[in-house]
């Protein structure tokens, strides 16, 4: 039952709260986006729906079959996250806290580059790592199945290969965007007029770091201690967390006593 609960129950939850709050941030747009531009709300609308997706889809890595398909969801939905949405979420950002002269084109090419590049070696370091499956569990007649990493003694360059690789993306584009949040806040010229608005990218940037941090969390106490599946319910729970920060920065008035929405 423990084996159900953390590989199936809590990511489907995980992705349903994405979902409603993907919903809550079209609700604020309809009436913010004139006011921060539609580009962004969307941006940051679709970053919801992708991490709705990336963890609704996690249970597939155990119940659709044994060795190769851990391997093959594994690796999918990685270069997911990797390729399209670390870097779907800092383009999204570039767009809702505007420098000067808009989003940089170069910035987003080189962001989308560099995810799709990791993604890459991370499914190619997968699938010379992956050399098997193992039951986890059994619940009536269906069987849980979770691939075997390094079992066949991979070197230790390929195990930091992979673990580099998710470093750089998704933790290191979604924490580049953290920073560029925390330079327009300490920018910004025009909090006399929007008072809330250094508030609002303050819990934006917030969230930010708290879903790579968790990522990098739940890494490392499994590298460096033993292997549980219950270590990733750590970036299930940061992930939540992470998105009800940037939820309410988003849903935050950038002035005091605002006309629109509360």
């Amino acid at each position: 039952m423990q084996e159900f609960l953390l590989n199936i129950f809590v990511p489907i939850i995980t992705g349903i709260v994405y979902f409603i709050m993907a919903i809550e941030v079209i609700r604020v747009s309809k009436i913010r986006k004139f006011m921060f531009g539609e580009i962004g709300y969307n941006k940051l609308f679709i970053a919801f729906i992708l991490f709705a997706i990336y963890f609704i889809t996690r249970p597939l890595q155990n119940i659709i079959g044994p060795y190769p398909w851990p391997m093959i969801i594994n690796s999918a939905r990685q270069f997911f996250i990797m390729g399209i949405i670390a870097p779907s979420i800092f383009v999204g950002i570039l767009h809702w806290v505007p420098g000067e002269g808009g989003a940089p084109k170069s910035s987003v090419v080189a962001s989308y580059a560099i995810g799709i590049l990791m993604g890459i070696i991370f499914a190619l370091t997968n699938s010379m790592a992956v050399d098997g499956s193992k039951i986890i569990a059994t619940i009536g007649n269906l069987n849980l199945y979770d691939a075997t990493w390094f079992s066949n003694n991979a070197q230790i360059q390929l195990i930091l290969i992979h673990l580099i690789c998710q470093l750089v993306s998704p933790c290191g584009i979604i924490l580049l965007a953290a920073a560029f949040v925390r330079h327009r806040r300490h920018t910004y010229m025009l909090g006399h007029i929007y008072t809330k608005m250094k508030t609002k990218w303050k819990y934006l940037e917030t969230g930010l770091i708290i879903l790579p941090g968790s990522f990098i969390l739940s890494g490392i106490l499994a590298m460096f201690g033993k292997y549980y599946t219950y270590l990733w319910v750590i970036y299930f729970v940061g992930a939540i967390i992470a998105g009800l920060f940037v939820l309410y920065s988003i849903k935050l008035a950038p002035r005091e006593k605002p006309a629109d929405l509360n």
